[in-house]
């Protein structure tokens, strides 16, 4: 039986210039290491609802979770996060 893959979520904002770079990045790095990615962009969740990632996070984006929990922010601390997936 095949493991399930890592998850990594970027929370984003519209119009983040280190959003984007942090999400092209991580596309790169999901293609080499094989970890599930997917974004959510807190000000939408917001909209839609659900305020509590914007409330949390909304000052320090982008985040990095990993498998759910913080992982960075700011920037993708890529030997950290190779070192975390590796476990």
């Amino acid at each position: 039986m095949t493991p399930n893959p890592r998850r990594v979520e970027l929370l984003t904002r519209e119009g983040c210039t280190m959003c984007a770079r942090a999400l092209a990045r991580l596309t790169e790095l999901a293609g080499e290491l094989g970890f599930q990615l997917s974004t959510t962009d807190v000000d939408a969740a917001a909209a839609a609802g659900d305020p509590k990632l914007r409330a949390e996070f909304g000052d320090r984006l982008p985040v990095v979770l990993l498998d759910g929990r913080e992982h960075s922010y700011w920037e993708v601390d890529e030997a950290r996060l190779r070192a975390d997936l590796a476990r």
